[in-house]
């Protein structure tokens, strides 16, 4: 499973091979993505913040054939865990992965740095934004590239009136 993408010159882009491996807190629950993720976030979203423990979780998200896991997972709204441990563990959706990294054996986590954040407003104060990342203050339009140019903007912070709106059909 890889994809070679054209380049502007003609050129192309091998795919990234690289294998990522993780697990639940005990072990029972192993997974694997390969390749890189679609995005990277930070979300200080209240849900966030209680089943991670802290002020904030990060995760990337993965296409669903770059995943492999072995293990019974157990899950509870939109949240995946060890049945045995609890441990959080990838929330698989229709065609993506969402891990969260300290999910993920190897550290640090080279590569995976966040290019949003989300839920800004509810961010600690001694926590700066990260420099190079798109801010939202709530979520991000699930329809818009995270590539794309940032437009207006009210103190840095994305808001769903500075986002382009979709057309009504």
């Amino acid at each position: 499973m890889w994809r070679c993408d054209a380049q502007p010159d003609g050129g192309a882009v091998m795919p990234n091979d690289t294998r990522r491996s993780g697990s639940c807190l005990c072990g029972g629950i192993q997974f694997s993505v390969t390749g890189d993720p679609f995005r990277i976030g930070l979300c200080h979203c209240k849900d966030c913040r209680k089943v991670s423990g802290s002020a904030f979780s990060t995760f990337a998200v993965w296409p669903l054939e770059a995943f492999e896991t072995t293990g019974i997972v157990n899950s509870y709204g939109d949240r995946s865990f060890c049945p045995t441990c609890g441990g959080r563990v990838p929330l698989v959706r229709e065609n993506e992965v969402e891990v969260t990294i300290g999910s993920l054996d190897e550290v640090p986590t080279e590569g995976l740095e966040p290019s949003y954040e989300l839920w800004v407003n509810r961010r600690e104060h001694w926590l700066q934004p990260l420099p190079a990342a798109r801010q939202f203050e709530h979520d991000r339009v699930d329809d818009e590239p995270t590539n794309r140019t940032a437009g207006p903007i009210s103190d840095g912070v994305e808001t769903a009136s500075s986002l382009p709106q979709r057309k009504s059909a």
